[in-house]
């Protein structure tokens, strides 16, 4: 059985499948062939615009609905509430699904009002729409006005994470509270291939540095990790992951590297990070 996390009623398998990118046919399949290997973690948002594609993959699946984890977003441009229930109405459509179990606010806006949509997220949630609530590219700051001024159930805030960017400060909180984080990047975009030190590991351990670096991440407590995989050959590769034994050592390694490399940083509103 997967590594679970299991908080606030979450119940979310720690590797997951990313889908940002993949459309149509391509993502369709993909998360056909994911499900088929074992994944029951899928990632998918409004922005990503490919909702339908992965409807039609858990639409056709054998597997039973109650053991898959679907997470989606509602997009910055859409957190007032009426906004966000179409955007939800619309979602659930596409994924031709009667529920999500994680409803995220994708960004934060500047001109959002957090209580009111937060109120928005809770009320999806008390309806049914949605198992749990929670956010993603929250800094500090904003995770503790909703959790302690708003109060809200939020469960999960997804961030981008991966063993050149570190998050102390929001992990730190996130625990602090039981709250999950989920890793989105969690290879950096590709860009680990070529690194050094991890490639240094992945031969110690006979596997490849990606390996290294996604179960790096999954022996973390609290935090899952959504790798996109387009070709069975990937989801594969970061599915065997799980297996991978890292040491002391190699923990001791990846602590040591720099971790102020950022790989998503949206010019005109991502938010100043703590």
């Amino acid at each position: 059985m997967q590594p679970m996390i299991t908080t606030h009623g979450l119940h979310m398998p720690k590797l997951g499948l990313g889908t940002w990118k993949m459309y149509g046919k391509e993502c369709t399949d993909a998360v056909g062939r994911a499900l088929a290997m074992g994944y029951r973690h899928i990632d998918t948002a409004q922005m990503y615009e490919n909702e339908g594609a992965v409807g039609e993959a858990l639409a056709d699946t054998s597997v039973a609905r109650a053991d898959i984890h679907v997470t989606t977003k509602v997009w910055r441009d859409n957190l007032t509430p009426e906004a966000m229930r179409r955007a939800m109405e619309q979602s659930l459509k596409l994924l031709k699904l009667d529920y999500v179990d994680l409803y995220l606010i994708h960004w934060p806006s500047p001109t959002m009002n957090l209580p009111e949509s937060l109120g928005t997220l809770v009320k999806l949630k008390e309806e049914g729409l949605t198992t749990n609530i929670g956010v993603s590219n929250f800094p500090v700051a904003l995770m503790k006005q909703a959790v302690e001024e708003v109060q809200a159930p939020i469960v999960c805030n997804q961030i981008e994470y991966h063993v050149e960017l570190g998050q102390a400060k929001v992990l730190n909180y996130a625990r602090s509270k039981q709250i999950a984080v989920t890793a989105y990047c969690p290879l950096a975009r590709g860009l680990l291939g070529d690194h050094g030190e991890i490639s240094k590991i992945a031969s110690k351990h006979g596997c490849s540095p990606q390996q290294v670096a996604l179960k790096w991440l999954l022996d973390q407590e609290g935090v899952a990790a959504i790798p996109k995989a387009t070709r069975e050959a990937s989801q594969r590769a970061n599915w065997e992951a799980q297996k991978l034994q890292l040491d002391d050592s190699d923990r001791q390694v990846i602590a040591g590297l720099a971790k102020d490399h950022r790989v998503v940083n949206p010019a005109g509103f991502a938010v100043p990070w703590d």
